[in-house]
């Protein structure tokens, strides 16, 4: 389809058949497309710009790497993975602080205001909650936290939707308690 620079008017399906046919422009328009909430995803997850990005890039690698194996949801796959991705740094992430905190290092430098101090701490702890639920429940709660409707949150973790309100409610409680056992 030369000359059509309508990409953004097509599906995403339509755009990764192209990419599988040797289009680049395919996987630059699904890139410029899901990038923004794949990103956001995992901003939430391990909560700092770089990685997020670093991880970001990762899950684009994948895609791009071997798109044959990808379902026609592409999305789905994109924040399946994103979230998998992040999930799998925030437990690494959490093992290495543990480590550092047993090694007895101080792992915030000294200069560090005390609202950062405190904004750090709460989020180490929101993570620590996250990895202490079931992963689904985990993933649910990021990314309806990101954005997604009840739909695609459904969609992307593979349940029914007319359960995600319920599972989600659920979700919330066991974090809720995971988050306030560990203060």
């Amino acid at each position: 389809m030369p000359g059509d620079d309508h990409l953004s008017t097509h599906t995403d399906a339509l755009l990764l058949h192209r990419f599988r046919s040797g289009d680049e422009a395919g996987f630059e328009a699904l890139f410029q497309r899901h990038y923004d909430m794949v990103y956001g995803v995992l901003f939430r997850l391990v909560g700092t710009r770089q990685e997020a990005e670093d991880l970001a890039q990762e899950v684009f690698v994948k895609l791009y790497q071997n798109p044959l194996r990808h379902s026609e949801n592409v999305a789905g796959w994109l924040y399946r993975v994103a979230t998998n991705t992040g999930y799998n740094a925030l437990r690494a992430s959490h093992r290495r602080y543990q480590r550092e905190h047993k090694a007895g290092r101080d792992i915030l430098p000294p200069a560090i205001p005390e609202e950062e101090v405190t904004r750090r701490e709460v989020q180490r702890q929101v993570r620590a909650a996250l990895l202490k639920i079931p992963e689904r429940d985990a993933k649910m709660l990021v990314l309806n936290q990101t954005g997604f409707s009840y739909q695609e949150v459904a969609e992307i973790i593979g349940v029914a939707p007319s359960s995600i309100g319920t599972l989600l409610a659920r979700a919330k409680r066991t974090f809720l308690a995971a988050y306030n056992g560990g203060k």
